[in-house]
């Protein structure tokens, strides 16, 4: 009967690449987000209602907080993975890592779509 140990060693390139992609992501969105800033300076919480109520950058907004908590998820594990080598404890901080990005997306869906 074979052992089997939960790793992450068949995930390999396709992790690197989602983890390239959403880093890519995020850059776009921070020079979107600096641009819009210098060529429209917000003055005053008026202004940044404004700027987040627009359609596109609410959307654009929430596609840069999935790849940064993707992003987050893939560097945790495999930070987990590599340096956390008892399996029950390193699952624990798996499970941990995971309801907090859930979390912290519901509330990123709650703070953007909010009617303010």
């Amino acid at each position: 009967m074979v052992n089997r140990v939960p790793s992450g060693a068949r995930y390999g390139i396709k992790d690197w690449l989602v983890q390239r992609l959403t880093a890519v992501v995020m850059v776009i969105y921070t020079l979107f987000i600096t641009g819009y800033l210098l060529w429209h300076p917000v003055s005053n919480f008026a202004d940044w209602q404004m700027m987040f109520h627009s359609l596109p950058v609410r959307l654009f907004s929430l596609i840069f907080l999935l790849s940064l908590f993707v992003h987050a998820w893939l560097g945790m594990r495999d930070i987990f993975m590599d340096y956390i080598h008892p399996t029950l404890i390193r699952l624990g901080l798996h499970a941990l890592v995971i309801l907090a990005l859930v979390a912290y997306t519901a509330w990123a869906v709650q703070i953007l779509w909010s009617p303010a």
